[in-house]
Parts: C-alpha cells; sequence; structure tokens
C-alpha cells in the first residue's frame, strides 16, 4: 500500500498512545505524513473530563499543550498536528473526506452494553463512514502490547 496521508485521531487516552505508535509504523513503512488530530467536544459534551488523563475540566489551552506534546516515537516520520471543535465522530470522518486521507488509525476502547448506548462509539462510527480504510487497535490489544 502506498500511502500519502495518514490520520491519527486521538483523545490522548492511553490506547490512544498504542495506536499512535501503530500509526507512526504505518506512516514510516508507507512514507507517508501523519496527521494528529484532536477534536474537542463543546463544553456541554464533557461528562467530568474523564478522558482527559491529568486534565480535569480540559479547556483549548491545555489541548492545544497535550496535542503539541503528542509526537511520533520516530523523528523521520513527518507529521502535522491539528486541534479542532465539534462532534468527534462527525469531525474525524469531515476530516479524512476534506483532505483526503488515505487511511485512519485510532483507538477504540472497547465499550460494551449500556456505556455504549449511553456514549456510543466513535470508532464504529467512523469504521462505517469514512472514506478511506480504518484500522482500530483495541483497549486490550494496547494492553497485552504494554505488558510485552
Amino acid at each position: 500500500m502506498q500511502a500519502k496521508k495518514i490520520l491519527f485521531p486521538t483523545d490522548f487516552s492511553t490506547v490512544s498512545d498504542e495506536a499512535l505508535r501503530f500509526a507512526t509504523m504505518l506512516a514510516r513503512d508507507t512514507g507517508a505524513k501523519l496527521v494528529i488530530l484532536h477534536v474537542e467536544e463543546p463544553p456541554t459534551a464533557y461528562g467530568g473530563g474523564d478522558m482527559y488523563y491529568g486534565v480535569p475540566e480540559p479547556d483549548t489551552g491545555a489541548l492545544k499543550r497535550m496535542l503539541e506534546a503528542l509526537k511520533p516515537d520516530d523523528a523521520n516520520v513527518p507529521f502535522e498536528q491539528h486541534l479542532v471543535l465539534g462532534s468527534p465522530a462527525d469531525e474525524i470522518i469531515e476530516y479524512a473526506k476534506r483532505e483526503q486521507v488515505d487511511m485512519i488509525v485510532m483507538a477504540s476502547h472497547g465499550r460494551t452494553g449500556l456505556v455504549r448506548f449511553l456514549m456510543g462509539s466513535v470508532a464504529e462510527r467512523v469504521v462505517r463512514e469514512a472514506p478511506c480504510p480504518v484500522v482500530t487497535v483495541k483497549a486490550h490489544q494496547a494492553a497485552l502490547a504494554a505488558g510485552s
């Protein structure tokens, strides 16, 4: 596969950290640019800030600093970072369409049951509606990789 642009949406979770390592490897091996994207949800959408480790009530400045600190672990991989405001699934899909990305690599938290019903699944929606292939890294895969 020859990719020019790989989109990596992040929620700054530990599962996303593992997905970043995988996205970096793919970008390196295909010669693609890695685009790191975070979607800041409107303030009313936060349920206590539990998705943002180390930031109890995320603000745009803190999110920008967190995004700037997130980089591929291979210095030879070209990358860019973007922070946008909106609904995560909508913004990821629209960004992929607008920027004509070749692939999306993202974390999937593996939520099931009532939690998934109440919170929805960003990864599931992106997989269904994205204009390109989507690779998901699941929470249990990241835990296994971290332990080895």
